[in-house]
Protein backbone atom coordinates (compact mmCIF):
# COMPACT_ATOMS: atom_id res chain seq x y z
CA UNK A 1 0.00 0.00 0.00
CA UNK A 2 1.00 3.59 -0.57
CA UNK A 3 1.08 5.51 2.70
CA UNK A 4 1.20 9.23 3.25
CA UNK A 5 2.99 10.40 6.41
CA UNK A 6 2.31 13.88 7.78
CA UNK A 7 4.48 15.16 10.64
CA UNK A 8 8.20 14.43 10.54
CA UNK A 9 9.33 15.29 14.03
CA UNK A 10 11.47 12.87 16.02
CA UNK A 11 8.88 10.10 16.14
CA UNK A 12 7.30 10.69 12.75
CA UNK A 13 10.61 10.68 10.91
CA UNK A 14 11.61 7.45 12.63
CA UNK A 15 8.37 5.64 11.80
CA UNK A 16 8.20 6.89 8.22
CA UNK A 17 11.80 5.73 7.78
CA UNK A 18 10.88 2.25 9.01
CA UNK A 19 8.08 2.02 6.44
CA UNK A 20 10.57 2.90 3.72
CA UNK A 21 13.10 0.40 5.06
CA UNK A 22 10.44 -2.30 4.78
CA UNK A 23 9.70 -1.51 1.16
CA UNK A 24 6.50 0.53 1.49
CA UNK A 25 5.85 3.36 -0.91
CA UNK A 26 5.70 6.52 1.22
CA UNK A 27 4.87 10.14 0.45
CA UNK A 28 5.71 12.61 3.23
CA UNK A 29 4.91 16.17 4.26
CA UNK A 30 5.95 18.53 7.03
CA UNK A 31 5.72 22.30 7.29
CA UNK A 32 9.52 22.17 7.70
CA UNK A 33 10.42 20.58 4.37
CA UNK A 34 14.04 20.05 5.42
CA UNK A 35 12.90 17.35 7.84
CA UNK A 36 11.99 15.24 4.80
CA UNK A 37 15.52 15.21 3.36
CA UNK A 38 16.72 11.98 5.06
CA UNK A 39 13.50 10.25 4.01
CA UNK A 40 13.77 11.45 0.43
CA UNK A 41 17.26 9.97 0.39
CA UNK A 42 15.64 6.64 1.30
CA UNK A 43 13.11 6.90 -1.52
CA UNK A 44 10.21 8.90 -0.11
CA UNK A 45 8.32 11.41 -2.22
CA UNK A 46 7.81 14.90 -0.79
CA UNK A 47 4.32 16.35 -1.27
CA UNK A 48 3.81 20.08 -1.79
CA UNK A 49 1.07 20.15 0.85
CA UNK A 50 -0.85 17.91 3.21
CA UNK A 51 -3.82 18.15 0.87
CA UNK A 52 -1.78 17.02 -2.15
CA UNK A 53 -0.40 14.13 -0.12
CA UNK A 54 -3.90 13.01 0.85
CA UNK A 55 -5.01 12.97 -2.78
CA UNK A 56 -2.09 10.81 -3.91
CA UNK A 57 -1.96 7.97 -1.34
CA UNK A 58 -4.04 5.00 -0.25
CA UNK A 59 -3.97 5.82 3.48
CA UNK A 60 -2.76 8.72 5.61
CA UNK A 61 -0.73 8.52 8.83
CA UNK A 62 -0.30 11.59 11.01
CA UNK A 63 2.06 12.24 13.90
CA UNK A 64 1.47 15.78 15.12
CA UNK A 65 2.28 17.89 18.19
CA UNK A 66 -1.18 18.69 19.56
CA UNK A 67 -4.87 17.80 19.24
CA UNK A 68 -5.57 21.20 17.69
CA UNK A 69 -3.04 20.57 14.93
CA UNK A 70 -4.42 17.08 14.36
CA UNK A 71 -7.93 18.45 13.91
CA UNK A 72 -6.80 21.21 11.57
CA UNK A 73 -4.81 18.82 9.39
CA UNK A 74 -7.64 16.28 9.34
CA UNK A 75 -10.23 18.80 8.22
CA UNK A 76 -7.87 20.00 5.48
CA UNK A 77 -7.12 16.55 4.08
CA UNK A 78 -10.52 14.87 4.33
CA UNK A 79 -11.93 16.42 1.12
CA UNK A 80 -8.91 15.15 -0.82
CA UNK A 81 -8.64 11.61 0.52
CA UNK A 82 -9.42 8.73 -1.83
CA UNK A 83 -12.54 6.62 -1.46
CA UNK A 84 -11.81 3.77 0.94
CA UNK A 85 -8.82 5.56 2.47
CA UNK A 86 -8.30 5.37 6.22
CA UNK A 87 -6.61 7.68 8.68
CA UNK A 88 -4.04 6.34 11.15
CA UNK A 89 -3.43 8.84 13.95
CA UNK A 90 -0.16 8.31 15.86
CA UNK A 91 -0.32 11.54 17.88
CA UNK A 92 -1.09 11.33 21.60
CA UNK A 93 -4.69 12.52 21.98
CA UNK A 94 -7.20 12.42 24.80
CA UNK A 95 -9.98 9.84 24.47
CA UNK A 96 -12.64 12.51 23.90
CA UNK A 97 -10.53 14.02 21.13
CA UNK A 98 -10.07 10.62 19.50
CA UNK A 99 -13.81 10.00 19.50
CA UNK A 100 -14.55 13.50 18.24
CA UNK A 101 -12.07 13.31 15.37
CA UNK A 102 -13.12 9.77 14.54
CA UNK A 103 -16.66 11.06 14.10
CA UNK A 104 -15.44 13.95 11.92
CA UNK A 105 -13.59 11.48 9.70
CA UNK A 106 -16.58 9.11 9.54
CA UNK A 107 -18.84 11.91 8.31
CA UNK A 108 -16.50 12.24 5.33
CA UNK A 109 -16.46 8.48 4.74
CA UNK A 110 -12.99 7.94 6.24
CA UNK A 111 -12.32 5.41 8.99
CA UNK A 112 -9.87 6.18 11.79
CA UNK A 113 -7.45 3.97 13.66
CA UNK A 114 -5.59 5.45 16.63
CA UNK A 115 -2.00 4.26 16.95
CA UNK A 116 -0.09 5.90 19.80
CA UNK A 117 3.29 4.32 20.53
CA UNK A 118 5.49 3.93 23.59
CA UNK A 119 9.09 3.01 24.34
CA UNK A 120 11.11 5.99 23.16
CA UNK A 121 12.29 7.51 19.89
CA UNK A 122 15.49 5.43 19.93
CA UNK A 123 13.36 2.27 19.63
CA UNK A 124 11.24 3.87 16.90
CA UNK A 125 14.34 4.35 14.73
CA UNK A 126 15.12 0.65 15.19
CA UNK A 127 11.57 -0.41 14.34
CA UNK A 128 11.18 -1.80 17.84
CA UNK A 129 8.69 0.56 19.42
CA UNK A 130 5.48 -0.70 21.03
CA UNK A 131 2.31 0.09 19.07
CA UNK A 132 -1.07 0.53 20.74
CA UNK A 133 -3.81 0.29 18.14
CA UNK A 134 -7.44 1.23 18.67
CA UNK A 135 -10.26 0.85 16.19
CA UNK A 136 -12.13 -1.78 14.20
CA UNK A 137 -10.41 -5.17 13.99
CA UNK A 138 -10.54 -5.28 10.18
CA UNK A 139 -8.76 -1.91 10.06
CA UNK A 140 -6.14 -3.25 12.47
CA UNK A 141 -5.67 -6.24 10.17
CA UNK A 142 -5.44 -4.00 7.11
CA UNK A 143 -2.56 -1.99 8.56
CA UNK A 144 -0.85 -4.83 10.46
CA UNK A 145 2.06 -5.18 8.02
CA UNK A 146 2.76 -1.46 8.26
CA UNK A 147 2.66 -1.70 12.04
CA UNK A 148 5.09 -4.62 11.88
CA UNK A 149 7.46 -2.43 9.89
CA UNK A 150 7.35 0.31 12.52
CA UNK A 151 7.21 -1.72 15.75
CA UNK A 152 7.90 -5.14 17.19
CA UNK A 153 5.21 -5.33 19.88
CA UNK A 154 1.72 -4.57 18.64
CA UNK A 155 -1.44 -4.56 20.74
CA UNK A 156 -5.03 -4.15 19.60
CA UNK A 157 -6.50 -2.42 22.65
CA UNK A 158 -10.13 -2.38 21.47
CA UNK A 159 -12.43 0.21 19.86
CA UNK A 160 -11.51 3.83 19.24
CA UNK A 161 -10.59 5.56 22.48
CA UNK A 162 -9.08 2.49 24.12
CA UNK A 163 -5.53 3.23 23.03
CA UNK A 164 -5.62 6.79 24.29
CA UNK A 165 -6.28 5.46 27.78
CA UNK A 166 -3.47 2.88 27.84
CA UNK A 167 -1.01 5.33 26.25
CA UNK A 168 -1.69 7.88 28.98
CA UNK A 169 -1.28 5.15 31.60
CA UNK A 170 2.09 4.06 30.23
CA UNK A 171 3.35 7.64 30.02
CA UNK A 172 2.11 8.39 33.53
CA UNK A 173 4.08 5.42 34.82
CA UNK A 174 7.18 6.52 32.91
CA UNK A 175 7.11 9.99 34.46
CA UNK A 176 6.60 8.55 37.96
CA UNK A 177 9.48 6.12 37.37
CA UNK A 178 11.67 9.00 36.19
CA UNK A 179 11.00 10.94 39.38
CA UNK A 180 11.74 7.79 41.40
CA UNK A 181 15.01 7.01 39.64
CA UNK A 182 16.13 10.64 40.04
CA UNK A 183 15.61 10.41 43.79
CA UNK A 184 17.27 6.98 43.95
CA UNK A 185 20.37 8.17 42.10
CA UNK A 186 20.61 11.20 44.37
CA UNK A 187 20.42 8.96 47.42
CA UNK A 188 23.26 6.90 45.99
CA UNK A 189 25.38 9.96 45.24
CA UNK A 190 24.84 11.58 48.63
CA UNK A 191 25.49 8.22 50.25
CA UNK A 192 28.96 8.15 48.71
CA UNK A 193 28.35 5.39 46.18
CA UNK A 194 29.90 5.14 42.73
CA UNK A 195 27.01 6.20 40.49
CA UNK A 196 27.88 3.90 37.60
CA UNK A 197 27.93 0.94 39.94
CA UNK A 198 24.75 2.11 41.64
CA UNK A 199 22.97 2.42 38.29
CA UNK A 200 24.07 -1.09 37.32
CA UNK A 201 23.08 -2.54 40.68
CA UNK A 202 19.61 -1.00 40.50
CA UNK A 203 19.22 -2.31 36.95
CA UNK A 204 19.94 -5.80 38.25
CA UNK A 205 17.54 -5.48 41.17
CA UNK A 206 13.85 -5.69 41.94
CA UNK A 207 13.84 -1.87 41.86
CA UNK A 208 14.69 -1.73 38.17
CA UNK A 209 12.55 -0.10 35.47
CA UNK A 210 12.84 0.55 31.75
CA UNK A 211 13.05 4.26 32.57
CA UNK A 212 15.91 3.71 35.02
CA UNK A 213 17.90 1.81 32.40
CA UNK A 214 17.33 4.34 29.62
CA UNK A 215 16.56 7.83 30.92
CA UNK A 216 18.65 7.19 34.02
CA UNK A 217 21.65 6.78 31.75
CA UNK A 218 20.96 10.16 30.12
CA UNK A 219 20.77 11.81 33.55
CA UNK A 220 24.17 10.36 34.43
CA UNK A 221 25.57 11.66 31.14
CA UNK A 222 24.11 15.11 31.77
CA UNK A 223 22.47 15.47 28.35
CA UNK A 224 18.96 14.53 29.58
CA UNK A 225 18.19 14.24 25.85
CA UNK A 226 15.34 11.76 25.44
CA UNK A 227 13.74 13.77 22.57
CA UNK A 228 10.62 14.37 24.68
CA UNK A 229 10.05 17.70 26.38
CA UNK A 230 8.46 18.95 29.58
CA UNK A 231 5.42 20.46 27.83
CA UNK A 232 4.59 17.07 26.31
CA UNK A 233 4.96 15.41 29.71
CA UNK A 234 2.60 17.94 31.28
CA UNK A 235 0.08 17.36 28.48
CA UNK A 236 0.09 13.61 29.11
CA UNK A 237 -0.04 13.98 32.89
CA UNK A 238 -3.03 16.28 32.43
CA UNK A 239 -4.79 13.53 30.48
CA UNK A 240 -3.98 11.02 33.25
CA UNK A 241 -5.30 13.27 36.00
CA UNK A 242 -8.42 13.87 33.95
CA UNK A 243 -9.01 10.12 33.66
CA UNK A 244 -8.45 9.84 37.42
CA UNK A 245 -11.30 12.27 38.04
CA UNK A 246 -13.55 10.63 35.45
CA UNK A 247 -13.00 7.07 36.66
CA UNK A 248 -12.87 7.92 40.37
CA UNK A 249 -9.27 6.81 40.89
CA UNK A 250 -7.03 8.81 43.28
CA UNK A 251 -3.69 9.36 41.55
CA UNK A 252 -1.43 10.53 44.35
CA UNK A 253 1.88 9.73 42.65
CA UNK A 254 0.78 11.21 39.33
CA UNK A 255 -0.34 14.40 41.10
CA UNK A 256 3.01 14.79 42.85
CA UNK A 257 4.89 14.08 39.64
CA UNK A 258 2.78 16.66 37.81
CA UNK A 259 3.83 19.28 40.37
CA UNK A 260 7.46 18.33 39.81
CA UNK A 261 7.06 18.90 36.08
CA UNK A 262 5.37 22.25 36.68
CA UNK A 263 8.39 23.26 38.77
CA UNK A 264 10.77 22.02 36.07
CA UNK A 265 8.94 24.05 33.43
CA UNK A 266 9.22 27.17 35.60
CA UNK A 267 12.94 26.53 36.04
CA UNK A 268 13.99 25.42 32.56
CA UNK A 269 11.10 26.09 30.16
CA UNK A 270 8.60 23.84 28.45
CA UNK A 271 11.01 22.89 25.66
CA UNK A 272 13.52 21.45 28.13
CA UNK A 273 13.96 17.69 28.11
CA UNK A 274 11.66 15.63 30.32
CA UNK A 275 14.47 14.00 32.40
CA UNK A 276 15.49 17.45 33.57
CA UNK A 277 13.20 16.95 36.54
CA UNK A 278 16.34 15.28 37.94
CA UNK A 279 18.17 18.59 37.56
CA UNK A 280 15.69 20.19 39.95
CA UNK A 281 17.06 17.90 42.65
CA UNK A 282 20.64 18.48 41.52
CA UNK A 283 20.18 22.25 41.71
CA UNK A 284 18.37 22.09 45.05
CA UNK A 285 21.16 20.06 46.65
CA UNK A 286 24.08 21.52 44.66
CA UNK A 287 24.99 17.95 43.78
CA UNK A 288 25.39 16.70 40.21
CA UNK A 289 24.54 13.20 39.08
CA UNK A 290 27.34 12.70 36.55
CA UNK A 291 29.18 9.46 35.90
CA UNK A 292 31.52 8.47 33.04
CA UNK A 293 30.63 6.03 30.29
CA UNK A 294 26.97 6.89 29.74
CA UNK A 295 25.53 7.99 26.35
CA UNK A 296 24.29 11.45 25.45
CA UNK A 297 21.47 9.88 23.43
CA UNK A 298 19.97 6.42 23.23
CA UNK A 299 20.70 4.40 20.11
Amino acid sequence: MHYGYIGLGNLGAACAGCLLNDGFKVTVFDLNAKLADPLIAKGATLAASAEDLAASVDHVITCLPSPAVSERVLRNILPRMKKGASWVEMSTLGRDEVLKLGAVAAEAGVRMMELPVTGGVHLAYRGEITMLAGGDKDLYDLHYKAMQAMGNRIFHMGPLGSSSIIKVITNMLAFIHLKATSEALMLAKRGGLDLAQAHAAIAASSGNSFVHETEGALILNGSYDIAFNIDLALKDLGFALGFGKEFGVPLDLASMTNQTYIAAKAAYGGEAQSPMIAKLLEDLLSTDLRAPGFPARLE
